[in-house]
């Protein structure tokens, strides 16, 4: 065979292995990397939509906490983990938040990984406090930070959540002191314990707190209030009219190199769970998100004009990486 010949065949049968290995997917269960603790945002929803997944698929789909370091561990361990479709990361905007936030990462963001798809797109998170902070909105609010300091914990540094306090401190005119936790499960038990004064958690974790009276909600980020607390204003609409901050998206990555069959399988069966199931639409509707499932070139434009404006976001805030 004329060595000319030899690359034109070699991709052939790449393509052909590819091929072959999409049309047994998944043969074994798939492990989803979580890079946050269990109990936060990124966590709840990702487990609702694993599980409608797991009925078409026909494989378990075994959800793995690797929380620490605003998700940079777990997503670590996807960028080295084989590129054959069983290690998918599940994580939030702060990936597209942490090449700007960080020195140095130990995994490249762009060229490590295999844009999948968004599956849920944010509207917002609800500004919630402990019951002991004497303010019930958000006028209220900002008259009390002017008078004492305020600790708002965050899910890491350089998560949405820090990002939208430190927009409320500028867009206010105050002062809030930023205490950043390894995840939304740590820092909710912070708040709900008195640790920190202020959070910004999804409404998806929020909600029930706030109906049971265990936390108070001040506003809402987003553009529009949401309808499972239609009485929450948004904080634009309470007295800060230049103030929205919308949550982004939650998203899934598979390894670089990781054939676009199976890429594509996927991010058609999370298209399907949604198209299939009203409760599970719902049940992200009802608390703050919308459901998505963009094909991966789409995701892929996306993810790289996130990366671009929150970096021009961190610099204006004048934040220096860590």
């Amino acid at each position: 065979m004329s060595r000319l010949l030899l690359p034109a065949v070699a991709a052939t049968l790449s393509m052909l292995g590819a091929n072959a290995a999409a049309q047994t997917f998944p043969a074994r269960p798939i492990r989803i990397v979580v890079p946050f603790p269990a109990g936060g945002n990124v966590d709840t929803y990702i487990r609702q939509l694993a599980r409608q997944m797991e009925h078409t698929m026909g494989q378990s789909l075994v959800i793995d906490n690797r929380g620490g370091a605003n998700g940079i561990l777990g997503c670590d361990i996807v960028a080295k983990a084989a590129p054959d479709g069983y290690t998918i990361l599940a994580t939030s905007i702060a990936f597209a938040v942490n090449p700007a936030m960080y020195k140095k990462l130990p995994y490249n963001s762009e060229t490590d990984f295999t844009p999948v798809t968004n599956y849920a797109n944010g509207l917002g998170y609800i500004l919630a406090a402990h019951p002991s902070v004497a303010a019930a909105n958000i006028r209220e609010l900002v008259a009390l930070a002017k008078k004492q300091t305020l600790r708002y914990g965050s899910a890491g540094i350089g998560n949405g959540q820090h990002l939208a306090g430190e927009l409320l401190s500028q867009k206010a005119g105050i002062t809030l002191l930023h205490v950043p936790y390894k995840g939304g499960g740590p820092v909710l038990t912070a708040v709900l314990g008195g640790e920190v004064h202020l959070n910004f958690p999804g409404a998806s974790v929020a909600v029930p707190h706030i109906k049971s009276g265990k936390l108070r909600g001040i506003g809402f980020t987003g553009a529009k209030r949401i309808s499972s607390l239609p009485d929450l204003p948004t904080i634009a609409e309470s007295g800060l009219p230049d103030y929205t901050f919308d949550t982004g998206w939650h998203a899934m990555f598979a390894p670089a190199r990781t054939p676009a069959a199976i890429v594509n399988r996927f991010q058609a069966e999370v298209r399907k769970a949604f198209d299939r199931s009203a409760p599970l639409r719902d049940a992200f509707t009802s608390t703050g998100y919308e459901p998505a499932a963009a094909a991966p070139a789409e995701f892929d434009r996306l993810f790289r004009a996130d990366l671009k404006r929150f970096a021009g976001i961190i610099k204006a805030a004048k934040i220096q990486p860590q």
